[in-house]
C-alpha cells in the first residue's frame, strides 16, 4: 500500500514536464535520431549525454519562469528586450514549428499505411484534421491522459536495444573519431540533434502550461509570497522535468543506437522516411515491435502536434496580449485558438507540396538550434532577474547549468557555420 501511495504521489507531480519530455520524442524527432544513426553510427550519442542534465536545467528555468511570473516566455522576453526582438524570435519559432508539424503529420500518415497495409495521401488529410480540431473540441488535458500512454509504444526501441548485441567500445570509437574529423555534414546534424532535444517550442510550451496551473489559484498572489508554498511548487516541477527529460533522452538514445545498427552497419547512411525507420524494426525485432512503433507514431504525433501548434499560438497571443489557455473555449480565445488551427492546417497543406518532409525537419530542427542560443541568454537574463522572479530567482547552480547549456548550442552552431563556410 505504501508502494502504490508513493507511485500516485509521484504520478499526481507529472504533468506539464512529463508531456513536453514524450513531445521532444515526436514523429520528425523519432526521424532525426533515426538519420543521426544512420548516417553517423553511434557519432552522436555522446550529444544526449552531454545535453540530459543541461536539458532538465533550461526545462526547469523556463517552467519556473512561467510559475512564478504566471505568464508564457513570450510575454515575459518582451519585458526585458524591445518588441522587435520578440516578434523576430516568435516568427522564426512559427516558422519552425509549422515544418515540425508538417513532418510529423506526414509520419502519422505513413505509420497508419504500414498498420493497414493500404496507401493514400489523403490519410494526411484526416491527421491534420484531427489534430486541428481535438484541441478545440476536448479538454487537453484529458485527451492527453489518453494518448500519453501510447507513447510507452517507444520503448520498443529499448526493447529492441536489450535485444541486440551492442558493441559499445565501436560506439564509443565512433564517437570519438566523428568528433575529431567533424565535417559541415557532421555539425548540422549535431545542431539538429541539439534543436530536437533543446527546443524552442518545448521552453515556450512549459512555461505557458505553468503559467495556466498558477493562474488557477484564486489567491495566486499572496500564495506565491508563501516560500513554503513556493518551494513545494518549485519541488514538483524539479520532480516533474527532471522525469520528463530523462525518459525523453533515454528513448532518443535508443533510436540512435537502433538506427545504427539496423542501417550504418548495413552501409545505409540516409533515410527518406520515417517509414524506412518503422521497416528496419522489423527484421530484426519482429512484426510485434514493428507494429507497437508504428502505433507509437501515431501517439506521440496526435501528442506532439497540439503542443508544436500551441506553443505557437501562446507566443503570438502573448505577443498581441490576446486571451490564451487550452481550457478556455473557442469564443473565450478566438485569436489563440486561430493561430493553433492555421499552424496545423498549413503544416498539413504543407505536405501536399514539393518540399521534402525530411529536408524540412532537419531545417526545422536546425533553425530550433539557431533560435535557441538567443532564447537561452534572455531566459538566463529572466532567471537572475530579482524584479520579475523575487526571491524564486536562480540559485548558482541553476545558473552555471544555463549558462553551460546556452554555451554548448552556442559552440555547436559556431562549428556548424565555420565548417560551412571553410
Amino acid at each position: 500500500m505504501d508502494v502504490f501511495h508513493r507511485a500516485r504521489n509521484l504520478g499526481d507531480k507529472l504533468g506539464a514536464g512529463l508531456i513536453t519530455g514524450a513531445a521532444d520524442d515526436d514523429p520528425s524527432g523519432i526521424a532525426t535520431y533515426s538519420q543521426a544513426g544512420a548516417q553517423f553510427g553511434g557519432g552522436l550519442l555522446w550529444t544526449l549525454i552531454l545535453t540530459t542534465p543541461l536539458m532538465i536545467g533550461i526545462q526547469m528555468i523556463s517552467a519556473r519562469i512561467g510559475w512564478v511570473t504566471g505568464k508564457g516566455l513570450a510575454a515575459n522576453i518582451l519585458r526585458v528586450m524591445p518588441r522587435w526582438v520578440g516578434v523576430a524570435l516568435v516568427m522564426l519559432l512559427l516558422l519552425a514549428n509549422t515544418l515540425n508539424i508538417a513532418a510529423d503529420i506526414a509520419a502519422m500518415s505513413e505509420a497508419f499505411q504500414l498498420i493497414i497495409g493500404s496507401e493514400g495521401h489523403g490519410y494526411t488529410l484526416v491527421f491534420g484534421l484531427v489534430c486541428a480540431i481535438l484541441p478545440v473540441w476536448l479538454d487537453f488535458e484529458r485527451m492527453v491522459r489518453v494518448l500519453k500512454w501510447l507513447t510507452l509504444a517507444l520503448f520498443a526501441y529499448v526493447a529492441v536495444v536489450l535485444m541486440l548485441h551492442v558493441d559499445w567500445r565501436q560506439v564509443g570509437f565512433e564517437s570519438v573519431h566523428y568528433l575529431r574529423v567533424g565535417g559541415g555534414d557532421y555539425w548540422m546534424m549535431v545542431v539538429a540533434v541539439l534543436g530536437t532535444t533543446i527546443s524552442p517550442y518545448l521552453f515556450f510550451w512549459q512555461a505557458s502550461q505553468e503559467a495556466e496551473s498558477r493562474q488557477k489559484y484564486n489567491d495566486a498572489e499572496s500564495l506565491v509570497r508563501s516560500d513554503l508554498f513556493t518551494r513545494e511548487h518549485l519541488f514538483r516541477i524539479k520532480v516533474d522535468t527532471t522525469a520528463g527529460m530523462i525518459f525523453s533522452n533515454l528513448i532518443a538514445f535508443c533510436i540512435i543506437v537502433a538506427a545504427a545498427i539496423a542501417f550504418h552497419q548495413r552501409g545505409i547512411v540516409d533515410i527518406e522516411t520515417t517509414r524506412q525507420a518503422a521497416l528496419a524494426l522489423e527484421p530484426i525485432a519482429g512484426q510485434f515491435a514493428f507494429t507497437l512503433f508504428a502505433f507509437g507514431i501515431i501517439g506521440t504525433g496526435m501528442l506532439a502536434v497540439p503542443v508544436l501548434a500551441g506553443s505557437s499560438a501562446y507566443a503570438v497571443a502573448e505577443v498581441f496580449d490576446w486571451r490564451s489557455g487550452l481550457d478556455r473555449s473557442y469564443a473565450e480565445a478566438r485569436g489563440f485558438y486561430g493561430v493553433l488551427v492555421s499552424a496545423t492546417i498549413i503544416g498539413t497543406l504543407i505536405d501536399f507540396t514539393d518540399l521534402d518532409p525530411i529536408k524540412g525537419l532537419l531545417w526545422s530542427a536546425v533553425v530550433n538550434g539557431v533560435i535557441a542560443v538567443p532564447i537561452m541568454v534572455v531566459m538566463m537574463l529572466l532567471g537572475m532577474n530579482r524584479h520579475i522572479l523575487g526571491k524564486a530567482v536562480l540559485s548558482l547552480r541553476h545558473r552555471v547549468i544555463g549558462w553551460v547549456a546556452t554555451l554548448v548550442m552556442a559552440f555547436a552552431v559556431v562549428a556548424m557555420v565555420t565548417q560551412w563556410l571553410r
